[in-house]
Order: structure tokens, then sequence, then C-alpha cells
């Protein structure tokens, strides 16, 4: 497996630059040494990263990998090598210049030039879906691990399932990508006594969506928290899984097996299930 240092590099916060860039690096065989500079937005910054992108190229062998979102054409100059009127030295790594691939062609399909807005979240802080994220987000930690049943009607989704199958991150994530207000509630013995739904979910049930997890991997999961106990055996794994699992099926609820699954695909087969509306970024 080949070694690259790799950069991401931007005039907001970096966060398009890596994650459109891990995207495309995840098809290659490398082992990829991440460095992250956010906030470039003056000339002084840009000669800084171009000086620490060489001095890599020149002592590790290799060029670096440079995944770039930068608007402003005089920073854009620097970071590619040169600058402004052919100033400056060479650059030494590979730049991918992922804004104005896409936005050079754009502005001549679409007959009209960028705005050249810089950053992702510019002005973001005051619009109507930060509010709601922010809104979903408290929602989703007042609703964490079934501390309360109360104002349930306004959940978009009520994730169930064993405790430490995923449900607390993937209701974070719907919360903060999405703005999806989402409860999870974990499945206990009791529950699998009853042979149906705890009584506070029973009315939502069309809003509910379970996970479940392989019960090997759960005791691994539950023997890093607590070690040795009966909670965390695979014999009580497996016991959980396997009525959870029969719960869900007798109640009609959609579920799936997160245990080679992303939390973002996770999150997307449910909003795809339960909102499909809310598949929006």
């Amino acid at each position: 497996m080949a070694n690259r240092t790799v950069y991401f590099v931007s005039d907001g916060t970096g966060i398009t630059a890596e994650t459109f860039g891990n995207s495309i690096l995840s098809q290659f065989a490398i082992k990829a040494r991440h460095v992250r500079r956010p906030f470039i937005d003056t000339a002084d910054k840009a000669h800084q990263v171009l000086r620490e992108i060489n001095h890599t190229a020149d002592s590790e062998g290799t060029r670096p990998i440079v995944f770039i979102t930068l608007v402003e054409p005089e920073i854009l100059a620097i970071i590619k090598g040169g600058g402004p009127g052919g100033q400056g030295v060479a650059q030494k790594g590979l730049v991918l210049d992922m804004f104005n691939t896409f936005i050079d062609p754009l502005e001549v399909e679409l007959g009209i030039k960028s705005n050249h807005r810089i950053g992702r979240f510019d002005g973001v802080s005051g619009s109507q879906s930060y509010l709601e994220r922010i809104e979903a987000i408290n929602f989703s930690l007042e609703h964490d691990d079934g501390q309360s049943s109360k104002n349930l009607a306004s959940a978009h989704v009520i994730l169930i399932g064993v405790s430490r199958s995923g449900k607390t991150p993937t209701t974070l994530y719907l919360a903060m990508q999405h703005g999806v207000k989402a409860a999870n509630y974990p499945l206990i013995p009791e529950d699998f006594e009853r042979g149906h739904l705890p009584s506070s979910l029973a009315p939502y049930k069309k809003r509910c969506f379970g996970l479940t997890i392989d019960p090997k991997r759960l005791a691994e999961v539950r023997n890093e928290r607590k070690p040795g106990s009966k909670y965390a055996s695979l014999e009580n794994c497996a016991y959980e899984v396997r009525e959870a699992e029969a719960m869900m099926r007798r109640e009609g609820v959609s579920w799936l097996s997160s245990t080679h699954k992303s939390i973002e695909e996770i999150a997307t087969t449910i909003l795809r299930d339960l909102s499909p509306e809310r598949l929006m970024y």
C-alpha cells in the first residue's frame, strides 16, 4: 500500500474539499496522511501553505496530493505555484482544483458568472435550514437512549434496537446533516418479555426504524464498555439480537444491520424509506 501526504486547502472550512477528496481517494489502495489547511484567505497564508507543500515533497521524495477549494484568484494562483504575474516558487504537489473544474464549464453552460462566494457556511447561521438543524440536534439529544417520550409526535424518525447497535451516532448524524428530528429507544429484555413495542412508541410505529447488529460484533463493542459482564456475553448478545429482530418482524418495522455499514449509509437508507424529502444537503 502506497504512502502519500494529502493536503486539503480551502478558504473556508475545508469540509467540501475533504469530503470530496476522501471519496475519490477511497478508490485507491493508499495510506494517506491528511493535512488540513482551512481558512487560507490571505496571500501570506497561501505562501506559507505553498512552502509547506514543497517542503513535504522534498522531504518525502513524492508529490503531495493537494485538493483545493479556493475562489479568490490571487490565492488560487499562489497555491497552484508561481503566484500573480508569475512571481513566487513552483508548486511541487499534484493540485486538484475542485471548484474550477466544475465552475468554469457551468458558467459557460448557464451563461452567468459564479458569485465566487467563499465558504460553504458563509451567512448560514441565520438561515431557516440552519435553525432547523440546531433544533433537530437538541431534539435528538433530549430523546437519546429513551430518556424522554415527550413530543415524540414531532419526531421524523424513531430508531429502535438493542443497546450499542449504532442508534445514537445515527440520530445525531441525521440531525446535524439533514435537520431530522430523530429519537432513539433501546430495546431491553423487559420489552422482549412483553412481546411488543413499548406503549410510548406504539402510536408512532410508522416512524420507527430498527437497527440490528451481528451478535459477535455486538459482544466486542459491549466488552469494550463492560468487559466480562453478562451484558457483553456472546450468549446474551445473541439472545437480545434474536428477540429484537423477531419483535421488529412481528410489528412490521423495517430494519437493517449496522454491522458493515457506515453511519452515512444507514442514514441514507432510513431517509429513503421514511422521509425521502429530507435527502438534501
